[in-house]
This record gives C-alpha cells, structure tokens and sequence, in this order.
C-alpha cells in the first residue's frame, strides 16, 4: 500500500496500490460488477466490498497475491475449482504471480448472488 490513510470508496482502496494491482484490482471489481450489477459497494473490514441483502463478496491485495472472500458457502461450493489455492474457510488467495481466475470469480459471485436472492425470498416468506 501505498498511503496510510483508510479509504473510504472502493476507488480510494484501489489507488493505494502500484499500478499492476491497480489493473488487477479494477479486474477483479468489473468481474463481480459483471455477474452482480444490483449490488452495492461499499468498504467494509477496510476491504472493497460488494453488498446486496448483507454481505455478497469482499477483495482485498497483499504483497503476494489477491484475497477474496465469498463466505465459507462460496469456498464449499468451489472447493475443487478453488483446490489449487492456498485459502481458508471463507477465503482464497489468488498468487500475484498466476493469472487471476476471472471467470471463476464471476461464477462464485453468480453463486453468491443466488444465495443472497433465495435468503432474501425466504427472509420475505417468513415476515408473511
């Protein structure tokens, strides 16, 4: 990172960083953007955050790779898409030095978006 200031928008997280992660980053919120139009933005945990019905995907730089985190639900699903990198339970860590798996990340958010949509539905059943 480059300043010490915590940013506010997604686009001020962003600008911390060298140019070649900016790219990077930019890649990584047009391809959530792509599958989740209706979602919010917002920082959360000082991450770039994409909210739509609570929490939907966070992502985050580091040194050495991109973290991106579509709750423990989004990792289970992917788990063999995801095996070949490093994670935890609700986290994955794509390495700087790969390419970044874009059209996995618009799948796992397309996922996301439909588990947001059906907890959302059911949320709405109960109040009935």
């Amino acid at each position: 990172m480059i300043s010490n200031t915590p940013p506010k928008t997604i686009d001020e997280y962003i600008a911390q960083f060298p140019a070649e992660v900016q790219m990077i980053l930019q890649q990584v919120r047009a391809a959530i953007r792509e599958v989740a139009p209706q979602a919010q933005e917002a920082i959360k945990y000082a991450i770039p955050t994409f909210t739509m019905n609570g929490n939907l995907v966070h992502f985050a730089a580091y040194k050495k790779h991109i973290g991106f985190y579509p709750a423990p639900s989004g990792i289970e699903k992917f788990k063999d898409a995801l095996s070949a990198y490093a994670g935890a339970k609700g986290s994955v860590q794509f390495p700087l030095d790969r390419p970044i798996p874009y059209d996995l990340i618009r799948e796992i958010v397309a996922f996301r978006v439909q588990e947001s949509l059906a907890a959302a539905q059911a949320r709405e059943k109960k109040k009935n």
